[in-house]
């Protein structure tokens, strides 16, 4: 009997001891390994629209930009990611922020400074034309080489995510800082995710905020207007210079943009919130919805883009011969001095709401679907439509061909050039808020190793992919763009 209450007692006591001690459990880490993503893009654009110069000239642009994104497992549940972009661009519009310079349209000037600084000293001014008094010249059709003709972009991104033991709840938070000359951007922002229903059910929310600083730029005639007054000709930049009428004349009224005056307000803060709900129908086939609420405040206009009033005098610098078709890309010698700068309200609502609808065709092809609809409180309203179909060609190559349409009506503060009147409150010849529509056609290739066979010290080659588009605008803007990502895992 008491060789059988030994027994009693030591299965008992290991009955306690399994209640009270929690058993270890497999848990799978969220990211196994450090993975890196190298991205590339070339980008280039040609249009006739520039808002720099008051919604005509040159809109070419060329723009470089590479991106590099480390995600980093801290531990099973954790992971930070890091991300770090330089984008260098030229633009033959934005170099007319000052089109009166040496090398470029003018051939005469020559000035010191950079945009956003005092940009505005003529050095050694030669005669134009011999037959049209002296100055310096430019076009809205032609690229200065200003200071202002390039610029280049700096961002860095944290995100840190944390997900919980079943892997059905994860939160992350972010912090992002942007510059370039003349803007500086600081956000900060998070979110939550949580899973239901076997994981076939995604709820997320996630909500950022970004407060961004000016630096304003004006355009060269408005700058020194805003120096010298009615001394304009007398003092700097445009000292002796000729100015002429729309008749190819010497002007007897002065030059004087009195709509103009320098900005009081130069921060611009963006507040969004972003609510997203993902479900699996079927075997075959997944449904997303997402909203987003936007609001932005303060300055929202651009201080570089020109505006020209129908009810005011014009006035020219440059080779008046060119006046009488200043609007034709044949006018490579006279600029059309600016009545004032773009103005928008300082406020903006935004409320873009999409859903995609993603198919399972079979095992080599998916399709995959996109419809959004947007809308403001400064009139415009937008849809955009898009489809892709994944073809898997093998294992380990896939092609991406795709087509997207955009279509919008323009906002109710939008006019053409020289189509507003000076009794305006609020003005923009900017061609982004006029109506237009564009097509998209696309295509990509993709190559996947889940080995990472190939390797570069010690990571393992991933992921290559690669993707063209090749975007019309009805408003003649056409623009390309080029992209390759590589994705690399630590081994």
């Amino acid at each position: 009997m008491k060789k059988y209450n030994t027994i009693l007692f030591l299965f008992l006591l290991s009955c306690v001891y399994s209640q009270g001690t929690k058993q270890p459990t497999f848990k799978k880490r969220v990211l196994e390994s450090a993975e890196v993503d190298f991205l590339a893009s070339y980008y280039v654009q040609d249009g006739s629209k520039s808002s720099v110069s008051g919604g005509i000239g040159s809109e070419k642009l060329v723009d470089a930009a590479s991106n590099i994104t480390v995600a980093m497992p801290l531990n099973d549940d954790d992971v930070l990611t890091v991300d770090i972009g330089i984008s260098a661009y030229s633009s033959a519009s934005s170099s007319n922020i000052n089109p009166f310079n040496s090398s470029g349209a003018s051939g005469t000037t020559n000035y010191s400074g950079a945009s956003g600084g005092d940009d505005d000293k003529r050095v050694n001014t030669k005669a134009a034309s011999s037959s049209t008094g002296t100055g310096p010249y430019g076009s809205p059709w032609q690229a200065s080489s200003g200071a202002s003709k390039s610029d280049q972009l700096v961002s860095v991104m944290a995100n840190y995510s944390h997900s919980s033991d079943s892997r059905n709840f994860i939160w992350n938070s972010d912090v992002s800082f942007s510059n370039e000359y003349d803007y500086t951007s600081f956000g900060f922002g998070g979110g939550i995710a949580a899973l239901f229903n076997e994981k076939n059910t995604e709820i997320n929310l996630k909500a950022n905020v970004y407060l961004d600083q000016w630096r304003p730029i004006y355009p060269t005639e408005l700058h020194e207007y805003s120096k010298y007054g009615t001394n304009l000709l007398n003092q700097g930049y445009f000292s002796g210079v000729t100015v002429y009428n729309e008749n190819g004349i010497m002007a007897t009224e002065k030059y004087l943009p009195t709509k103009f005056t320098d900005l009081s307000l130069t921060n611009r803060n963006s507040y969004s919130a972003s609510f997203g709900f993902s479900q699996i129908l079927s075997q075959r086939l997944q449904l997303s919805v997402f909203f987003d609420v936007l609001q932005q405040q303060g300055l929202l206009s651009t201080p570089y883009h020109r505006i020209y009033f129908a009810d005011k005098t014009n006035f020219f610098i440059g080779q008046s011969q060119y006046i009488a078709n200043y609007e034709s890309s044949t006018n490579t010698g006279v600029f059309k001095l600016a009545d004032d700068i773009e103005r928008l309200p300082d406020t903006r609502f935004k409320l873009p709401i999409g859903v995609r609808l993603n198919y399972y065709i079979n095992e080599r092809f998916v399709l995959r679907t996109y419809y959004r609809y947007y809308s403001d409180d400064w009139n415009i309203r937008a849809q955009t439509a898009s489809i892709e179909l994944p073809v898997k060609l093998s294992d380990k190559f896939t092609v991406f061909p795709s087509f997207r349409y955009y279509t919008q009506n323009a906002s109710q503060y939008y006019a053409p050039y020289e189509k507003h009147l000076s009794t305006e409150q609020f003005y923009t010849s900017d061609p982004d808020l006029a109506t237009f529509e564009t097509k998209q056609i696309g295509f990509g290739v993709n190559y996947t190793d889940i080995f990472a066979s190939a390797k570069i010290w010690q990571f393992g080659l991933k992921n290559i992919d690669f993707r063209f588009h090749q975007y019309d605008r009805t408003d003649r803007l056409k623009a390309s763009i080029a992209t390759v990502a590589f994705k690399f895992i630590m081994q």
